[in-house]
């Protein structure tokens, strides 16, 4: 199945995504760690740094360097709050993109094709007493440094089957045309990030968290800073 995004249009480029299977669980990275390039000034804040815990992608001769893939850390994790309030008790459902591995393709004026793994982990706190959850994710395609070319929202079902914890690996193809055969894939960044309200991303970007399985077991909340 081959979806079409909408795409504020910039220089005659738009982008497209290919949906895959759910792959099986393997080692992924932190946020803000990628398999893609590291763009230098990032505008969103550097998560710590740790070692792999996704397998990275065969790598492939192309004709350029592949794009900037990265996950963004405002909507790096997802944390139910009940009222909003910071504490173990009232946790719900929480997420968090735990590794991302990426890989491009391209030659002469084709598209440039690329590959994304992304490593979720998920939770259930005291206040999830569902035992699946339906979360959204997206995944945008942007002219590096400047316009949003395009975005797109996915649904990623969850069972949890009696466990307080779950791991999911899905996998995305994005397929970015070129207006010209010099048109590198630098001049691209691909964002991943779980939909969040404007509370959730505030959270994230105070540096404050709970595991995710918080008010399950021991997990208390800490402070990244």
């Amino acid at each position: 199945m081959r979806c079409v995004l909408p795409a504020l249009v910039a220089a005659t480029l738009t982008a497209t995504l290919i949906p895959a299977a759910a792959m099986a669980q393997i080692p992924g990275q932190r946020p803000g760690q990628t398999g893609g390039r590291q763009q230098p000034g990032q505008e969103e804040t550097a998560a710590p740094s740790r070692g792999p815990r996704i397998a990275p992608l065969a790598r492939r001769a192309n004709a350029g360097p592949c794009p900037y893939v990265k996950i963004l850390y405002d909507a790096a994790r997802y944390v139910e709050l009940v009222d909003n309030r910071a504490t173990t008790a009232n946790v719900g459902f929480t997420g968090e993109i735990e590794g991302l591995a990426s890989n491009c393709a391209y030659r002469d004026d084709d598209p440039i094709e690329v590959q994304v793994n992304v490593l979720f982990h998920l939770g259930r706190g005291p206040q999830a007493t569902a035992d699946a959850r339906t979360y959204r994710y997206w995944i945008a395609v942007t002219e590096r440094n400047r316009a949003i070319l395009a975005k797109e929202y996915f649904d990623l079902p969850v069972r949890f089957n009696g466990a307080e914890t779950a791991s999911e690996t899905v996998e995305r193809t994005i397929v970015i045309p070129r207006a010209a055969a010099t048109t590198s894939g630098d001049n691209f960044e691909v964002l991943v990030g779980f939909d969040v309200t404007p509370e959730m991303a505030a959270f994230n970007r105070s540096g404050s968290r709970f595991r995710i399985n918080a008010g399950q077991t021991e997990a208390a909340a800490t402070d990244e800073q």
